[in-house]
Parts: structure tokens; C-alpha cells; sequence
């Protein structure tokens, strides 16, 4: 097999095996991906339902299928033209292995104490929550923390230490034979920032891979882009998401929405006191033990610690010991050490200049700060608008130009992945897609859920996340709804978290729940679905198209409505029902940029596309010019402003207006004749857009004519 041009992720679990897969090996391959992509293979915690939970690496999963039903799936891949995606969890395994039970009984002179990543005090462990077996255990209670490195807060997840050779080669023995062996084509690198050398771990992948497309799942923040040294193709792609669904959140919604948000919640307006309070909270919450080891390696006080941890911006600053700081590095630690108390100053040396341990341990730690304060606490706390509350998104962040969209495309790599939807998203796709036209009509929405938080109201700060939720999940069953708010409740950790319940609040949320779904929210969706699907087509079109290998996170060829996992991993029927609708439409659109992808070129060169006219800022449009065929997407974005430019005045205009709208604005294609994959129609030279795009929101066109 060649190097992916689209892959199709997967969420194994015990139900739903290698055998099972095998199964609906035609329908993907019909479908148009070129690879399917695994979530982690190797042997897990019995029942697990993700993976990332690895008790033996030297052993497949028993429950899919073991190495032979491996075998029979790679086969039957092979036999449909089909490739293999690996998901590889280098960073940590589950501490109920037999190899760290053994280094808790026998200690140092265990032949595994090198795998994990310890903190060896006066010849012990800490080990919270239970008592081990052995004497150089030290049992703890669970908030103080252990004394290895974790996977972020998770104590029963165990760090390993990759960077020794001899580890590295131990825990992935097994996916450098299926390397070997030819049916592995690509691989998926489990949280980087976690590693003491991610740059070293993947040069030696790299190598020893022979030089397989390999992605890594690196958040990146705002403007920040993957390292130039780190040798791979690119990202999982969380900031290709958050910059396509920036193109249909439209910025005029962020003062009105800010407002109802406050107004509700009694939060801020600005997002950044939220976040900076949020990570401080969890520092001295979950990561005392983390703290202490710094102090430990620096010499550093305990207080300017939790400072700079706190004002980091981003997951990780990455400084190599030994080497000579990049300057954006040290521009980034330098910029968060002047948001704090001048008794910070010795830490910046030390954690840019000083001993591996120092320089290590404080890049090991930022990015748990940044998951637990960010993703799991102040995304909880504050969302004028949830679809902009997603991983590695900036809620206050409103909207995305046409001309910073096509910016980005130009400076991205060429084969990095690009994603909508994944198994640790907040929200899927068309939950977003539902969520972005608030932004264009933030007075029916306000006057909506003030009247619903009139009806039904219980936490104020926890309500309006329910609201939001609530209509763009719909129709969502009371039990996945309770879930939901329960967990959101949890994370935001204002009146329980997951250490400190409370049964009467718990009990408070779950009559919450029953009462809001008695309520007409599903007339409220209804009434944007029309715009909403403009958005989610859109959005498809373009994620599929644009520069990238695309994923399509399983069942989202058709409209999916999930929320945060578990939400997210619910297992997928094979083939989609009989679909109509949205549906049937988001289904034709995937199909053929799929397999339009199949015939172009995966490093196609990237051209923007200009619309001209009145309502130009509601089109984007690029062109992707491969050697052997050509293609053009074009996409409808803002679709509310569009059909009120067809009904001035209306506050919620008629989405049949939509094609009206484009008065005379039109495109001008690149040389050619183009044919539209989704409707048949014929084009050349400049379209008006009220033509080209009058049967359906997006256009999919493909030229031979080179």
C-alpha cells in the first residue's frame, strides 16, 4: 500500500473486534477511504473500551481477535485495496501490569524499574489508593499524588521511559514486526508531549519504520505551529478542526452571546481570568506530587512553580537539554513568567538553561496543566458558545475570515491529518454545525432559553451548557442527557468534581434533565437544521478537500449528534440505515470528495478561490491541482446572514430564501471544463454562485482538462 489519502478511524472494542471489522471491509472501501485507522491494538485492560489503558505490549488484544484474526483483517483489507492505520500509545500503560507489580515487590533491582518513569524516596513509591505488594511501595492517599509520572491526573495510567532503547524497543516490539510484515501502512502517536524526548522518540520510529506516514497528537494553540525537527507528517488534526469551524461561526454573534452567557451564568465576559483560575485550581488539586519533583530538580521554591505552570499558554515549550533553546521557546516561557511574581525568574533559567532533569520534567508537566485546566475545567466554565469550546480551542475566539482560512491551508504540511470529529472531541461535527448558527441568531436564542431557564432551572452555570447542549444533540434519550451534565458538572468542579460528590446536587442535575426534555427545545432545532446542515456540508466539504489526509471518525459519513466520550464511542451501525435528508446528502458529498481524493494527488497544490459580489464573504472556494485531475470545492458559510440578504429585515429569515441571497455574485473558475460531482452540471469560466450552488449548499467539481 502507498501512503494514505483518507483515512476512516475505528473505535475497537470487545463487541466490536477485528472479525467484526472484517466484515464491513466493502461498505468503507465503497465508501472511498483509502486506510482504516485503529484505536490501540495491544493488550488492555479486560472490558476497556478505548485502549489506551495497555497492560502487555508484547501481546494483540485477545478480545478483538488476537495476532490471527489481526492477520485475517490485514488480509481482507489488502484483498479490497484497503490499508492499515496504527494507533501507538508510547507515553504510558495501566499500572495493573505484571511488570510494575513486580518492580513494586522486588524494587530497583527489578529488571523493569527502568520502564516507568519513578520517584524513588528513601528507597519507596508512592502508590495512592491501595496498599501494593512489597516493601519499597509507600501508600499514599489518592489526592497526594504517586511517585511516578502519570498519564495528566490519572494515577492508575503509568508513565513509561521510551527514551531508553531498550523500553522503547520492549513495548513496541509488536508493531515493529506488523511493520515487518508489511501490514501496517501508517501510524498514530498517542500524546507526544507526555515523552522526555518526543523529537528522539520519533526520529527512532521514524528509522526503525522504514519511514511510514506517521501523524502525531499534538494540540497546538492559536498561531502555534508543529516543530520543524520532529520528524513526521503532521498533526491528528485539532487545529485544522477548530480553524474550519471558525469559517461558520460569524463574529457579529460574540457580543450578543457574551452577554446572555453572563447575564445567565454570572461569569466573566473575559475567558482568560476563567482559564488562569481554572489552572491554578487543578495545580494545587491534582498536581502536588508533579510539583514537588520540579522543586526538587530546580531548587526552586514550590509557589513560583505553580506561577509558571499556570501562565504557560501552550501544552509544551520544547527545549532539548543540552541544546541551545529555540526562541520561540524562550520567548514563550519569558512572556508567562512576566504575567507572574518576580521571585519566578530563577525557575525560567533553570527550566530553559539548566539540568535534564529540570529542563524534562518542567516540559512533562505543562501539558497535564494545560489538559486538566483547560480541556477538563475552563471549557467548562466558560461557553457564550460551546461549539468554540473544543480541544485546543479558544472560546473567545468568534470566527474564522476566509482570507486566515486560506492563509493557514498555505502553510500547512502537505500530508498532515485533518479531522472533524474524533473520540476525545467535546462535541461532534453537527452538534457544532447546530451550534454555529446561534452565532447568527443570538436573539432567538436568547429569547429562547431565557424562557426554557424561566420553565425548568436549576445551577445557572451549569444550565446554559445544558441548553446549548440539549437543543444540538437533539433528539438525545434522558439517560445520555443525565450523563452529560453529570460529567460537565464534574469537570467544571464548581459544586462536585469526580473526588467530592454530592448526592442531592447529583440528584438536583438528574431532575434537571428530566423536566428540560419536556420542554419544545426540539422545535428550536428543527427551525435551524435547515441553516445547520449548510454548516455541516460545509464544513465536511472543506475538511475532506482541503490539503491533508482527511479522517472520518467512524459513523460521521451521515449526521451524528454526540457528545463528549463516552457520548462519542457508542458503537456504529454498518451499513447507515436507509438515509434521507441530511443524511443522504451529507452521505453523497463524503462518497465523492472520498473517492476524488483516491484520484488526486495527496500533495495537490493548494489555490484559493475568490468569490466576487455582494455576498462574497458567504463562499469559500479553493482549487486542488493534481497531475493527472484537478478539482474544485466550493462551500456555503453564514448561511442565516445569506438568506437575509434575500429577506432584509427578517429576524429569523426563510431558509428557502438561501439561493436568492447571492444576487449577482459569482466565481471564476480556474481553466477548464468542470463537471459537479453531486448534481452532473457542467461548467466553465465565471458561475453565478446562485447557479452553481442552487441545488445544493456546497459544489464538488472535477476537471480532466489539464
Amino acid at each position: 500500500m502507498s501512503d494514505p489519502t483518507s483515512t476512516y478511524r475505528v473505535q475497537l472494542t470487545p463487541a466490536f473486534g477485528f472479525d467484526r471489522l472484517a466484515e464491513i471491509v466493502p461498505y468503507l472501501r465503497d465508501l472511498g477511504v483509502s486506510h482504516v485507522y485503529l484505536s490501540p491494538i495491544l493488550q488492555s485492560t479486560p472490558g476497556s473500551l478505548h485502549g489506551y489503558d495497555v497492560t502487555d505490549q508484547s501481546r494483540i488484544r485477545e478480545e478483538f481477535g488476537g495476532a490471527k484474526g489481526f492477520r485475517r483483517l490485514a488480509e481482507t483489507l489488502a484483498a479490497h485495496d484497503l490499508g492499515l492505520v496504527l494507533d501507538l500509545v508510547p507515553n504510558h500503560m495501566n499500572t495493573e501490569n505484571p511488570r510494575f507489580l513486580e518492580v513494586l515487590r522486588d524494587g530497583p533491582a527489578s529488571p523493569y524499574a527502568k520502564w516507568f518513569d519513578l520517584d524513588w524516596q528513601e528507597g519507596k513509591i508512592a502508590v495512592p489508593g491501595i496498599r501494593p505488594p512489597g516493601e519499597h511501595a509507600r501508600p499514599v492517599d489518592f489526592r497526594e499524588g504517586p511517585g511516578y509520572r502519570r498519564f495528566f491526573d490519572v494515577s492508575s495510567l503509568i508513565g513509561l521511559r521510551v527514551e531508553d532503547p531498550e523500553v522503547l524497543q520492549a513495548t513496541h516490539e509488536v508493531i515493529f514486526w506488523l511493520l515487518d510484515e508489511g501490514m501496517v501502512d501508517g501510524l498514530r502517536v498517542d500524546h507526544p508531549d507526555g515523552l522526555a524526548d518526543p523529537r528522539g522518540y520519533l526520529r527512532t520510529l521514524r528509522a526503525r519504520s522504514g519511514g511510514v506516514w506517521t501523524v502525531v497528537e499534538k494540540i497546538l494553540i492559536g498561531d502555534e505551529r508543529l516543530q520543524d525537527d520532529w520528524p513526521c507528517e503532521g498533526t491528528t488534526g485539532y487545529e485544522v478542526l477548530n480553524r474550519v469551524n471558525g469559517l461558520f461561526v460569524d463574529p457579529a454573534g460574540r457580543a450578543p452571546l457574551v452577554e446572555l452567557f453572563t447575564g445567565l451564568t454570572g461569569q466573566p465576559a473575559g475567558y482568560s481570568e476563567v482559564e488562569a483560575r481554572a489552572k491554578r485550581e487543578v495545580i494545587d488539586l491534582f498536581f502536588a506530587a508533579e510539583v514537588d519533583r520540579l522543586a526538587r530538580a530546580t531548587g526552586c521554591e514550590a509557589e513560583p512553580i505553580r506561577e509558571l505552570l499556570a501562565a504557560m499558554p501552550v501544552y509544551r515549550a520544547y527545549v532539548n537539554p543540552g541544546e541551545p533553546p529555540p526562541a520561540a521557546s524562550v520567548e514563550i516561557v519569558e512572556k508567562a513568567a512576566a504575567r507572574c511574581s518576580p521571585a519566578v525568574a530563577p525557575l525560567v533559567q533553570q527550566v530553559l538553561y539548566g539540568p535534564a532533569e529540570a529542563v524534562t520534567r518542567f516540559q512533562q508537566t505543562t501539558g497535564p496543566v494545560m489538559a486538566k485546566g483547560v480541556e477538563d475545567t475552563a471549557l467548562y466554565r466558560w461557553y457564550p458558545l460551546a461549539c468554540l469550546n473544543e480541544v485546543g480551542g479558544e472560546p473567545d475566539a468568534f470566527g474564522v475570515t476566509v482570507r486566515e482560512f486560506h492563509d493557514f491551508c498555505g502553510g500547512m504540511r502537505p500530508r498532515t491529518m485533518t479531522t472533524l470529529s474524533t473520540h476525545d472531541t467535546k462535541r461532534s461535527e453537527d452538534v457544532r454545525a447546530r451550534l454555529s448558527v446561534l452565532s447568527e441568531l443570538p436573539a432567538p436564542w436568547a429569547a429562547a432559553v431565557t424562557d426554557w431557564s424561566r420553565a425548568v432551572g436549576f445551577d445557572p452555570l451549569l444550565d446554559y451548557l445544558g441548553w446549548q447542549n440539549l437543543m444540538a444533540a437533539w433528539p438525545i434519550s434522558l439517560d445520555r442527557f443525565t450523563a452529560y451534565l453529570l460529567k460537565a458538572a464534574r469537570e467544571a468542579k464548581t459544586h462536585i468534581s469526580w473526588v467530592n460528590p454530592d448526592p442531592a446536587y447529583e440528584e438536583g442535575v438528574r431532575d434537571f434533565a428530566r423536566r428540560a426534555l419536556e420542554l419544545p427545545v426540539g422545535e428550536f432545532t428543527a427551525r435551524i437544521d435547515p441553516f445547520a446542515q449548510v454548516n455541516s456540508l460545509g464544513a465536511k466539504l472543506v475538511q475532506l478537500m482541503m490539503p491533508g489526509v482527511p479522517d472520518v471518525y467512524q459513523g460521521n459519513e451521515v449526521t451524528d449528534f454526540s457528545l463528549v466520550d463516552p457520548d462519542n464511542r457508542r458503537p456504529v451501525g454498518y451499513p447507515p440505515v436507509p438515509v434521507t435528508g441530511w443524511d443522504a446528502a451529507k452521505l453523497r458529498v463524503t462518497t465523492q470528495a472520498l473517492r476524488l481524493r483516491r484520484r488526486l494527488d495527496a500533495a495537490a497544490p493548494y489555490q484559493p478561490l475568490y468569490a466576487e459580489g455582494e455576498a462574497a464573504e458567504h463562499a469559500i472556494a479553493f482549487a486542488r491541482s493534481g497531475e493527472r485531475v484537478r478539482a474544485v470545492a466550493v462551500a456555503t458559510r453564514l448561511p442565516v446572514g445569506l438568506a437575509r440578504r434575500a429577506d432584509p429585515g427578517a429576524e429569523w429569515p426563510d431558509p428557502a430564501r438561501l439561493r436568492h441571497g447571492w444576487g449577482a455574485t459569482a466565481l471564476t473558475l480556474p481553466r477548464g471544463a468542470w463537471r459537479d460531482l453531486l448534481t452532473g452540471g457542467l461548467y466553465t469560466g465565471r458561475i453565478p454562485l446562485a447557479h452553481l450552488l442552487g441545488q445544493h449548499s456546497v459544489a464538488l467539481l472535477e476537471s480532466h482538462d489539464l
